[in-house]
């Protein structure tokens, strides 16, 4: 080998050893941010998946760690306990929660009406509010969909005496209905509808709640008090790659199908998968001049006001309580 030839291996070999020492050192430096979500794998989550794959947390200077829950009040507990920096959980559960003295805020609201409808049979079809009179609606405590249905019936001029409700165990609410037991039952549509229409082979007659004026907050990122004044440029980082993340699964729902596919071991089929990925992402508006995510204040304050009207609460906390926008600014 000749003088130059060595000099131009050794020059390639030192550049390779500087630049794999960068890349260490920045996977050193890089901050672990723990997401817990408040269910089981489903669409809605689909977007930190495509987003972690296409490396736009790593780019970010995190490694995201993310895993599945077993309910609102488990993931809320696990972040007072510090062991998540976020969950992620239905906006209005966030809020009661609040109410009630937990040291949490919501960081950013990506649903501010969850995307919820009651579904009920062909041959027995609710498609306006004023139908729900003489039909029997399953229900379970706790349930975003029928908690507030009082609210929905006064908002819609609906007789709810002539509505009945039936209490059961929350596993039990669909298939009493698919059983024929009771004529309607809530559903998420970037969940529950996707799922049962495949399963079934049946279209079903669906009243959009939020279309009949019923907005519950939905999908929304929490995390503690403490955490956000300690970690507060690490959060401020994560909701920026989110941002991005949504984007590209808006543009892309089946890129994010399949990277989400990958991880979900016994997930539905491709195509329910990709109808919950693209109404999650039709549900997400981005409000104008304001990154996605942005929460708005008349949003909590009327959720409050539904809270109200199924429990008694006291005296409600200052709207600053419940939520911050300073992390979702550039």
């Amino acid at each position: 080998m000749s003088h130059a030839a060595g000099l131009v291996r050794r020059v390639a070999l030192t550049a390779t050893a500087v630049i794999a020492a960068t890349l260490a050192s920045q996977s050193a430096m890089a901050e672990d941010i723990n997401v817990r979500f408040s269910w089981k794998l489903k669409g809605e989550y689909g977007f930190f998946y495509l987003g972690e794959q296409k490396g736009l947390y790593k780019d970010a200077g995190l490694t995201l760690k993310l895993g599945e829950g077993a309910g609102a009040q488990a993931a809320l507990g696990a972040l007072i306990q510090g062991q998540e920096d976020v969950v992620v959980l239905p906006g209005i559960f966030a809020i009661s929660a609040i109410q009630k003295g937990m040291p949490v805020k919501i960081i950013a609201l990506y649903q501010p009406t969850t995307p919820i409808a009651l579904i009920s049979h062909p041959e027995k079809p609710v498609k306006t509010p004023k139908d729900l009179e003489g039909k029997t609606v399953a229900h379970a405590v706790g349930e975003t969909g029928t908690s507030y249905l009082s609210a929905f019936c006064d908002i819609n001029k609906v007789d709810c005496g002539k509505v009945k409700k039936i209490q059961m165990d929350a596993q039990s609410r669909v298939p009493q209905f698919l059983q024929k037991q009771v004529d309607v039952v809530s559903v998420y549509r970037t969940n529950d509808l996707p799922v049962l229409e495949e399963r079934t082979g049946t279209t079903f007659p669906t009243l959009d709640l939020p279309e009949y004026g019923l907005g519950v907050p939905g999908l929304a990122l929490v995390a503690s008090n403490s955490g956000i004044e300690k970690k507060g440029a690490t959060l401020r980082k994560f909701l920026t790659a989110n941002a991005k993340a949504i984007d590209m699964t808006r543009a892309d729902p089946a890129g994010a199908t399949a990277v989400l596919k990958g991880v979900w071991q016994g997930g539905p089929s491709d195509k329910v998968i990709q109808k919950q990925i693209e109404a999650t992402s039709a549900s997400m508006p981005n409000p104008d001049g304001k990154p996605v995510g942005w929460i708005d204040e008349k949003v909590v304050s009327n959720a409050i006001e539904l809270i109200k009207l199924d429990e008694d609460i006291g005296g409600v906390k200052p709207l600053s309580s419940f939520y911050t926008n300073e992390l979702l600014k550039q």
